[in-house]
């Protein structure tokens, strides 16, 4: 009951965006996010992207997000899920575009190790 409560009271403070960041999406939600227009950003770098990557993903690694927030401008009111290898990245990504005023971001959890995992379509070697 006390744990509905504290759920309740950090939905209603925090927002459903925020929850759904901080608890991440799965790769499967990520997918269909993609298929109805949600901007599926990859945050890795250039030589992992290169070894194997989701279809249609947009690459700016980590390091360079900062500096090239106007090229993902458009969907800074709109729906973005970012991916990195595992998680972590993604996770700094989210807060970094929130802290830049995307207003809908969420973290893929498990990024391109749980895509694979569950089987789901990837483009190698390009």
């Amino acid at each position: 009951k006390v744990q509905w409560t504290l759920i309740a009271v950090f939905v209603a403070l925090f927002g459903w965006n925020q929850l759904q960041a901080a608890q991440g999406i799965d790769v499967k939600q990520a997918q269909t996010m993609q298929q109805q227009g949600t901007l599926l950003l990859d945050v890795r770098e250039l030589s992992e992207y290169a070894d194997v990557h989701a279809p249609n993903v947009t690459l700016i690694p980590l390091g360079e997000l900062s500096a090239r927030l106007n090229e993902i401008a458009p969907f800074k009111d709109k729906p973005i899920a970012v991916m990195c290898r595992s998680g972590k990245r993604s996770a700094k990504a989210v807060a970094l575009l929130e802290a830049a005023g995307y207003s809908q971001v969420s973290n893929v959890s498990g990024g391109m190790n749980a895509w694979e995992d569950a089987g789901l379509e990837v483009v190698r070697g390009k």
